[in-house]
């Protein structure tokens, strides 16, 4: 192999590392002496790679908008500070030689200030795929994605606004999802705040669908779905996780049944 053919690879071997700092190896930013939770993973919304997390303190909010503020600008980075600092807060960094963008939106809650600390990627994007079993509608008004990527199953959720009623909107989807080769596993339909809110269960083998659907006005309903993987969240395979739920469902309507036959005697 000749020595050209060598360093070709090498510098496409540092180009394709120096694209991936914020997955590899970048944390979200943190506040001193607080606890900092994970949100997920490493997380994909709107076609961004993002990473997640929510901390607490007793500090008030502008002595924790100055330190994040301070810290960056004292590091060199162009730094924003927007709001109120009073209800709410929003600092922002672009770390321009890393292609990240850290951020901390604040809030008050309960006498307390609550951080949600982000890291977004700028220069990596995912592959760009249709998600498996989340569907987007015609007539959809506005949609927003988020996934997770737990390897190898992990999760999607996609939030769409679908203009047609209740029911309408629950046959397409319905009509959707067996189109794909799901097949219905169980439904329900409940009341909240006086309006009925209908969730659906599908699965075809190895994947799991759940979708909620809400009518927000005439004519309009909101369409809220989860795709998980093979590999739940919740540690139990997914095929026995849907059995469990279609047995259960089943077991449901036999009481139900029972009991109305009871009832009218």
């Amino acid at each position: 192999m000749s020595s050209n053919v060598v360093a070709r690879r090498l510098l496409l071997g540092f180009a394709l590392l120096a694209v991936w700092p914020a997955l590899a190896e970048q944390e979200v930013p943190v506040y001193p002496g607080t606890i900092h939770t994970r949100i997920g993973n490493d997380l994909i919304i709107g076609g961004e790679y993002y990473r997640l997390a929510y901390f607490t303190t007793t500090d008030p909010m502008k002595k924790v908008a100055a330190y994040f503020a301070q810290k960056w600008r004292d590091e060199g980075y162009p730094t924003v500070v927007e709001g109120d600092l009073e209800d709410e807060a929003v600092v922002s960094a672009l770390f321009t030689r890393e292609g990240l963008q850290r951020g901390v939106v604040l809030r008050t809650h309960l006498g307390k200030t609550v951080g949600f600390t982000a890291l977004r990627d700028l220069w990596t994007r995912p592959p760009k795929s249709t998600p498996s079993g989340l569907i987007k509608l015609e007539g959809t008004l506005y949609s927003q994605d988020l996934e997770t990527r737990d390897d190898p199953g992990g999760s999607r959720n996609r939030t769409s606004l679908v203009t047609g009623d209740l029911s309408d909107v629950q046959q397409r989807v319905g009509a959707e999802l067996t189109r794909q080769g799901f097949e219905p596993v169980r439904s329900t339909a409940t009341k909240v705040g006086g309006s009925t809110q209908v969730t659906m269960e599908h699965a075809r083998k190895g994947e799991q669908v759940m979708t909620t659907i809400a009518q927000v006005d005439e004519g309009m309903s909101t369409v809220m779905q989860t795709w998980v993987g093979t590999d739940r969240p919740d540690g139990v395979p997914n095929n026995d996780a849907v059995r469990a739920s279609r047995e259960a469902y089943e077991q449901e309507q036999k009481t139900k049944a029972k009991a109305a036959k009871g009832a009218g005697k």
